[in-house]
């Protein structure tokens, strides 16, 4: 990693709240939320921004997110979020299939017609030599309505903070999905 963390108990007692959660739920403190936690103003409006894509009330379901999250963070090569999201994606979907096949979404069988126009639009947004058209919107205003759609970017643009921010500081998977890394990222 190119950024330390510090013992649980050297972070001021804003983010320890959120430690405890983590560890609650995960059964160990994330290291990302350790690196955020360095500056606490930044690890707060992180963590209200994650909570308010991440809620039950979302337009988007629960697979939904989870796919667009792992998506982002395979093309963003963070090794973390692909591991923790495919966790997620996994718990959600009900088997590790959609995680096995996501890096190659466009030739598989296993993903809606609805998946697929969110994944290419993931996709669209995150790679830097795509576009979206207005073609793209309009056929993923087929599944969604407007409000719908910017949560949808909302989240894609999230996650693109969240997996570059780790990528670049090299924050190491936590070992939540286990699989073969080549299966998690695409990458062989």
């Amino acid at each position: 990693m190119r950024v330390k963390t510090k013992e649980v108990n050297e972070y001021p007692w804003l983010v320890r709240p959120f430690f405890w959660n983590q560890k609650r739920k995960y059964g160990e403190v994330l290291i990302p939320g350790m690196v955020w936690g360095r500056v606490p103003k930044l690890f707060a409006s992180v963590a209200l921004l994650y909570g308010a894509l991440d809620r039950n009330s979302s337009p988007l379901s629960p697979e939904l997110r989870s796919l667009v999250t792992v998506r982002v963070s395979q093309i963003n090569w963070c090794q973390f979020c692909v591991d923790i999201n495919s966790a997620t994606l996994a718990k959600r979907s009900g088997s590790l299939d959609k995680v096995e096949q996501l890096a190659d979404w466009k030739h598989s069988d296993l993903f809606s017609d609805k998946e697929k126009v969110v994944l290419e639009y993931t996709e669209a947004v995150t790679y830097s030599d795509q576009q979206v058209t207005d073609d793209l919107v309009e056929r993923l205003k087929k599944y969604f309505d407007d409000d719908g759609v910017v949560e949808l970017t909302g989240l894609i643009a999230f996650q693109n903070l969240s997996s570059k921010f780790n990528s670049a500081l090299d924050v190491p998977a936590q070992g939540f999905c286990q699989l073969p890394q080549d299966k998690l990222t695409g990458k062989t």
